[in-house]
């Protein structure tokens, strides 16, 4: 079956950065008994990304890279903040390099990754970890299936069968 829009895709993927002198350096990598899994064509992805699959079937495998304007967009340097210790009263003060899940005044959901921990503030990252990043995938598609009614009204697949509670 042809990878197409509502589509519940596994795929098998190592991904590494592009650094600027061209050597590749490992981000992260698929477990062969765990396939990623998503429901194609709706936003889930970048759409970089969906693009390169499109059409693909089970078996295919391929190699792409995503330039960070493709995805997700140059690093902003001063997008960096601190917040007041006292926020962390209850959970503790997090650990450097923990992502926090953030909200910011409009209500979208952001993640920041703390640089700096003092008795007075947490200093945060507010860029995606991957912007700035060249990204370049290895993928093989393991398999692909029209989503279930469920899987569409929900917005996300149910694992690779359509079963998987959650």
């Amino acid at each position: 079956m042809t990878i197409d829009k509502n589509h519940v895709v596994a795929l098998h993927y190592t991904l590494n950065a592009i650094e600027e002198n061209g050597e590749k350096t490992f981000i992260e990598k698929t477990e062969t008994e765990n396939p990623f899994t998503f429901l194609y064509g709706v936003g889930m992805m970048l759409p970089k990304f969906e693009e390169h699959l499109q059409g693909m079937v089970a078996g295919d495998q391929k190699s792409f890279t995503i330039t960070p304007e493709e995805g997700y967009g140059d690093k902003i340097e001063n997008a960096v903040t601190q917040l007041p210790a006292e926020m962390f009263a209850q959970s503790g003060m997090p650990p450097i390099g923990a992502m926090l899940p953030l909200q910011d005044a409009q209500g979208n959901h952001v993640s920041g990754v703390v640089l700096e921990v003092t008795p007075e503030a947490v200093t945060v990252d507010l860029n995606h970890p991957m912007a700035g990043k060249t990204l370049h995938f290895d993928i093989e598609v393991a398999s692909t299936r029209p989503a279930t009614d469920e899987e569409l009204a929900h917005g996300h697949a149910h694992g690779v069968d359509g079963n998987e509670e959650h």
